[in-house]
């Protein structure tokens, strides 16, 4: 097994609590889509009303201020998203700078998720806005555990000696018919500490 996916299952098992995990999650359908007519899943206008909040990432940055970003919105009713929770995270390093190692996934205790149409006739468990809206970096894949998904990104986010050499993740996203709460997300990447922990927020389950 290579030493990132050593690592990602590390990051699995932190997360559940548990001793090990084993490597025998469920791939998840993954696509990407456009702002705003994503929100057309969620809003008869396809315009959302979202709510956001912001986590430092816990890492020796020398400068900036990096953050993972979660933003809920509810889904209203008569859209294929109405009565539903719908929930996305972005990771934004542009401002940091510093000699830290490369962040390549995020990892969260979310349960059960709510396939949806997120592109016309194409049910998908997760979107990724890659048109329309912010960030450069994508995902290369999304894996569930039970109840934990593993977010891996299209490549290492990494920073450099100077300000603002940094990306962002687009922002990706999920729905569940569960409010959310707060709680315990985790990123894992390349050297120590390999798995650090931050806030989040996720259905309630």
């Amino acid at each position: 097994m290579e030493t990132s996916q050593v690592v990602r299952w590390g990051a699995v098992a932190a997360l559940m609590a548990a001793p090990c995990a084993a490597a025998n999650a469920d791939k998840l359908m993954v696509v990407e889509v456009a702002a705003p007519a994503i929100n057309c899943v969620f809003s008869p206008l396809c315009s959302i009303l979202p709510t956001d909040s912001t986590a430092p990432i816990p890492l020796n940055f020398t400068a900036g201020s990096p953050f993972l970003q979660t933003r809920t919105f509810f889904g209203i009713a008569g859209t294929p998203g109405g009565g539903h929770t719908g929930y996305e995270y972005r990771v934004d390093l542009r401002s940091a700078a510093g000699n830290v190692n490369c962040l390549l996934g995020l990892v969260v205790n979310f349960g059960p998720i709510v396939s949806l149409p997120y592109r016309p006739g194409q049910v998908a468990d997760v979107y990724v806005i890659a048109q329309g809206g912010l960030g450069t970096v994508g995902l290369k894949s999304a894996e569930q555990d039970g109840g934990v998904i593993t977010f891996e990104f299209a490549k290492p986010m990494c920073v450099g000696t100077s300000p603002g050499a940094g990306e962002s993740t687009f922002f990706f996203g999920l729905a569940s018919n569960r409010p959310p709460h707060a709680m315990t997300a985790g990123m894992f990447g390349f050297g120590s500490p390999p798995f650090i922990s931050l806030g989040a927020r996720a259905p309630s389950f």
